[in-house]
Order: C-alpha cells, then sequence, then structure tokens
C-alpha cells in the first residue's frame, strides 16, 4: 500500500495504529473518536430519558426562585461599589474631566436605579410574594443610597460640598466695629 515516493508519515496517517483496549476508569480526551459507539448511545438515550423525566415545579418552588433572583437584582449595586471607591480614590481630588465624569457616573447610575425600582422588581412579583419583595426593594434601595452616599465623598473630597464657614460668608451678618482708627495728618 505504501510507494516509494510517499513519506512514512503520509502512510502512517493513511493506515492508523489499531485501537487499544483502555482502563475502564479513564475516559477518553476531548475529540478522541471512541471505538464504543454503542455504549455511549446508550447513555445518550439514558441521558435524554431523564430530562424528559423532569418534574414540573410548584408554585411555591417558582416564588422561591424568583425571591431567591431578586435578592440577587438587590445586591447587585454594592458589587460594584469597591471597583467604583477605587476608581474614585485613584482619579485624585482635582477638578478634572476624568474626575468630573466619575462624579457624574457615581450619581446618576444609583439616581436611575432608585426611580426604576419598581420596574426592576416587576417581573419577580407575584401575588404570593409581595411581602418578601418589600424586603428585598428596601433592600436595594438601601444599597442605591450607598451608592449615592459614595458620589456624595467623593464631591466632598474634591472640595464642592459646601461644608466651611467661609462658604457661607454671603448670608453671614457683617459685625459693627466697636472702635474706630483714623489715620493722623
Amino acid at each position: 500500500m505504501q510507494s516509494r515516493n510517499t513519506p512514512k508519515w503520509v502512510a502512517d496517517l493513511q493506515s492508523p495504529v489499531p485501537y487499544r483496549t483502555k482502563n475502564a476508569g479513564i475516559a477518553d480526551p476531548p475529540g478522541f473518536p471512541s471505538q464504543q459507539t454503542s455504549s455511549s448511545s446508550k447513555k445518550d438515550a439514558a441521558k435524554d430519558s431523564k430530562l424528559q423525566k423532569r418534574k414540573t415545579q410548584t408554585p411555591e418552588e417558582i416564588d422561591t426562585l424568583k425571591v431567591k433572583k431578586a435578592w440577587e437584582v438587590a445586591l447587585g449595586p454594592v458589587k460594584g461599589l469597591p471597583m467604583t471607591g477605587i476608581m474614585m480614590y485613584m482619579s485624585g481630588n482635582s477638578l478634572q474631566i476624568f474626575s468630573i465624569m466619575m462624579v457624574f457616573m457615581a450619581f446618576k447610575n444609583p439616581i436611575t436605579g432608585l426611580l426604576t425600582t419598581n420596574q426592576a422588581f416587576e417581573r419577580f412579583e407575584t401575588a404570593s410574594n409581595k411581602g418578601k419583595m418589600i424586603q428585598v426593594k428596601l433592600a436595594y434601595v438601601a444599597m442605591q443610597i450607598l451608592a449615592l452616599a459614595l458620589g456624595v465623598w467623593k464631591v466632598n473630597a474634591m472640595g464642592l460640598l459646601p461644608t466651611t464657614r467661609s462658604d457661607w460668608l454671603l448670608w453671614e451678618a457683617q459685625r459693627d466695629p466697636l472702635e474706630f482708627s483714623v489715620a493722623a495728618l
């Protein structure tokens, strides 16, 4: 079968080494064509029958799953806070375009989250889990307020919050002097 001009590696590819039996505990590597196709087709048929025998969930189980997913949504805003805080810290306290954009996003995202609280949870809410959803919504609002507090911290660090007496001089009453001094002629 091998001609004189054909390299050995081409001949080896055309007539591969016969399949050797393997240990029962070692599976074939990914992409390796198994010689035992009949047993694998039986396994596939068994898997298909297991998938078809899946039991339907009760309404209580569905409500429990919905509440769990709602808690994941409610705690979502707090997962991004460490990264936002680090970015705000690293951007510095001077008025630059990057720090201004960071402050803008620190206020925009929680405010839009607070305004769309009901829309974020309407897909999870049912008649039987309304009491649990109120707790979830309150936790969500608390997380959004925590994110807003991070934005307020950054604005204060930048010196944009009027927290000192000198920021309110316009409304200070002018003091009346007790004595006057006049320059001599």
